[in-house]
């Protein structure tokens, strides 16, 4: 049985985050500028890299590789090409993390922006095991409406079938799992966004740094 992201169009998942009703593809892409300039790092592993979102922002720094890791062949695709311009600095990589996370290559920093949703925290939890990164960053949706956690879109009908993988978040239980895991808790940041959402950047350290 395929994950429901293997599915969903870019398109429609593109033009749904940046409805002005939705606001999420540009309150992100600010947000991931920052996760990039915040840390001194060699490498980056972006999990849920989608179409690249925010790697535009890449050139401004000096990483020497960026992982950009989707179940998406699709999204991955298209990123390479928006972004061949990064050349051997960007890798893209087709992997399922909740069932390939040992292929995952090491990394400074990890970053998952709108992923623990769909892989939960054991998996996310997993993966940082696996890429053994210094310092961990990851952007979670907070919901005040549990029941309509996608907004309202012409698009929504595209993300039907999200609901048979995606775990409603809480800060507080995201940041237990991650510190079980040899990390400290960082700073934690949050945007507002429409109809009762809100992003929250929460990052941790490794207690070896």
């Amino acid at each position: 049985m395929k994950n429901p992201w293997e599915e969903i169009s870019l398109d429609d998942y593109e033009n749904h985050m940046r409805l002005e009703s939705v606001n999420q593809l540009q309150t992100l892409n600010a947000m991931m500028k920052k996760q990039f300039e915040d840390y001194a790092v060699n490498t980056v592993m972006i999990l849920g890299v989608a179409g690249g979102n925010g790697l535009e922002h890449v050139s401004s720094f000096h990483f020497k590789k960026v992982y950009g890791v989707d179940i998406n062949c699709d999204y991955l695709r298209t990123t390479a090409e928006r972004y061949a311009y990064l050349g051997d600095v960007l890798e893209c990589l087709h992997l399922d993390v909740v069932k390939e996370a040992d292929a995952l290559p090491k990394t400074d920093l990890l970053i998952a922006d709108l992923l623990v949703e769909y892989i939960g925290n054991e998996a996310f939890v997993n993966a940082i095991r696996h890429t053994c990164p210094k310092y961990v960053s990851c952007i979670i949706q907070i919901n005040t409406d549990k029941e309509n956690w996608v907004s309202d879109s012409p698009y929504l009908h595209a993300f039907d079938g999200l609901d048979a993988v995606h775990h409603q978040m809480e800060a507080d239980r995201l940041s237990e799992a991650v510190c079980s895991a040899g990390y400290c808790k960082g700073p934690q940041y949050s945007e507002s966004l429409p109809n009762g959402k809100a992003l929250v950047r929460i990052d941790f350290y490794s207690d070896k740094v």
